[in-house]
C-alpha cells in the first residue's frame, strides 16, 4: 500500500472498468477522482492537478489522444498511462509520441496495472526529489542555480545575475553575518569601485521577491552595524 495520498484521475467511459479501478486504487491508498468523458477529464486535469492520469483512448466528447495533446500543449507534465484495446498499435504509438508515459492494453491484469501506476509515481517522486535537491528555497523565492530559473510563490519569475549571486551567497551559510564589504568583494570583485550602498540596493530588490512583507524582513535580516544574514 502506498504511503502517500497521491491523486489518480481515471478517465474511462465504461462503468464496470471505471468503478473497478476506483475501488482498487482506493484500496491501494490513493485518492481517486474520475470522469466518463473527455471534456470532464480535461477539466479535472486542469483544476485538480492529479499526480497521475489513467486515460482511455475511446471516449465520448473527444478522444483521449486529444485530451493528452491539450495537456502537453498547456505544459502539464503529469504522468499519463493510456488504456487501449488490443490491436490499436497505431493509437499507442500516437499516444507515446504525444507524451504518454506508458500504456496497458485491455483486458488488463489488475496487478500489472497497479504495478505500472506505482512505477510511474515512483519515477515522479524521484524526479521531484532531484529537482528539489538542486534548488535553493528562501521565503517566497525558489532558485535553480544550474539553469538560472527562479520561481516566486510557485510562478516563474526573473532574477538578475547579481540578485541570484547575492541570494546564493547568503543561503550558502544561513545565520552567518556578511558585511557589506565582504559581499562586495565576493560578488562584485576586488576591482569594483562602487560603494556599499550598492549592496543595500540589491538587498532591497531581493527582499521584494523573497519576503512576504519586505518592510519587515524575516529572511534577509539586517544586523545593525555589521551587515546581513539569512534566516531560513
Amino acid at each position: 500500500m502506498t504511503e502517500t495520498r497521491e491523486t489518480v484521475l481515471v478517465v474511462e467511459d465504461e462503468p464496470p472498468i471505471r468503478e473497478g479501478l476506483e475501488m482498487n486504487l482506493r484500496a491501494e491508498g490513493y485518492t481517486v477522482i474520475s470522469a466518463a468523458d473527455s471534456p470532464t477529464g480535461l477539466e479535472l486535469c486542469l483544476e485538480r492537478r492529479p499526480d497521475l492520469v489513467l486515460l482511455d483512448l475511446m471516449l465520448p466528447g473527444g478522444s483521449g489522444l486529444d485530451l493528452l495533446r491539450v495537456l502537453r500543449e498547456k505544459g502539464r507534465e503529469v504522468p499519463v498511462l493510456i488504456l487501449t484495446a488490443l490491436g490499436e498499435e497505431e493509437d499507442i504509438v500516437k499516444g507515446l509520441r504525444l507524451g504518454a508515459d506508458d500504456y496497458i492494453t485491455k483486458p488488463f491484469r489488475l496487478a500489472e496495472l497497479l504495478a505500472r501506476v506505482d512505477a510511474a509515481l515512483r519515477r515522479t517522486r524521484l524526479k521531484r526529489r532531484q529537482e528539489q535537491a538542486e534548488r535553493v528555497r528562501v521565503g517566497r523565492l525558489e532558485v535553480e542555480p544550474s539553469s538560472g530559473k527562479a520561481w516566486q510563490d510557485g510562478q516563474e519569475t526573473s532574477l538578475t545575475g547579481r540578485e541570484q549571486q547575492l541570494l546564493l551567497t547568503l543561503a550558502a551559510h544561513p545565520g552567518r553575518v556578511y558585511s557589506r564589504d565582504q559581499i562586495l568583494r565576493l560578488i562584485w570583485g576586488d576591482e569594483y569601485e562602487g560603494t556599499t550602498r550598492t549592496v543595500d540596493n540589491f538587498v532591497c530588490s531581493l527582499r521584494a521577491k523573497v519576503e512576504p512583507d519586505p518592510g519587515k524582513p524575516r529572511h534577509i535580516v539586517t544586523v545593525r552595524g555589521l551587515g546581513y544574514r539569512l534566516e531560513k
